[in-house]
């Protein structure tokens, strides 16, 4: 007698039909995210109040940079270093923050390339390189808006705007920023929150900051928002 051959098919296990159903949402999941990644956000002067907000609009008002309003800047700066107490406005934080230089240009055939300068903005064909980071502060909240240029092998190479928002909290015995959300273009990454973390490290962690006031950073008592200042406290 010959075998018995079954005129069925392969039947999937329960372990390849959850992977296969997982995975699908996984790439679902990816691609919306990209494409809100790449959704623009809407640029106001203002904040709109909640009830005339447009469903699925992400609004971003820009933190002032007039220098004319930041002419005490300099003389705060001095202060916090010396270890006195200060309250800064966001003109004043966007006038201690500068954008990094750029990365050094790409050696000719036969020449060694040259080492980048301290808090270089990421060299081209890194996959984000952020820019020149924008403060403001707004009843008890501070946001932080970073331009970050992202390239992915050459198949997207677009600018989006990181935005994230929260407070300074202290973290053993230092300040840090604690954000409360963090957006990638219309991108809500809160909802992500181990990527969130991931890419708000890099983002705070390409922040410029003078090496005076990071040296006297450490010795705060306290930081807090009053009105539209950031206060900082030292003992």
């Amino acid at each position: 007698m010959g075998k018995k051959i079954s005129g069925e098919g392969h039947s999937p296990s329960w372990f390849e039909v959850i992977f296969g159903a997982v995975l699908s949402m996984a790439l679902g999941v990816a691609l919306g995210a990209m494409l809100l990644f790449l959704r623009p956000v809407t640029m106001v002067k203002t904040l709109p109040k909640e009830a005339d907000r447009i469903a699925g609009v992400v609004y971003y008002a820009e933190g002032s940079r007039d220098g004319t309003k930041a002419n005490q800047a300099a003389a705060k700066r001095k202060a916090f270093a010396q270890g006195k107490t200060v309250s800064v406005t966001e003109d004043e934080i966007n006038s201690f923050v500068a954008l990094p230089p750029p990365p050094p240009a790409k050696p000719k055939p036969g020449e060694k390339a040259r080492p980048a300068p301290a808090g270089a903005a990421a060299a081209s064909g890194d996959m984000f390189a952020p820019g020149a980071p924008n403060f403001r502060i707004r009843e008890g909240v501070v946001q932080l808006g970073v331009p970050v240029k992202i390239d992915l092998f050459g198949l997207i190479d677009q600018t989006v705007l990181v935005v994230t928002r929260g407070a300074f909290v202290k973290k053993g015995d230092t300040f840090a920023f604690e954000p409360d959300s963090l957006y990638i273009g219309s991108c809500p990454m809160q909802r992500f929150p181990f990527a969130a973390g991931i890419m708000a490290k890099k983002v705070l962690a390409n922040v410029p900051v003078p090496e005076d006031i990071a040296a006297a950073w450490p010795k705060l008592a306290d930081v807090s928002v009053e009105g539209n200042t950031l206060k900082l406290a030292m003992p």
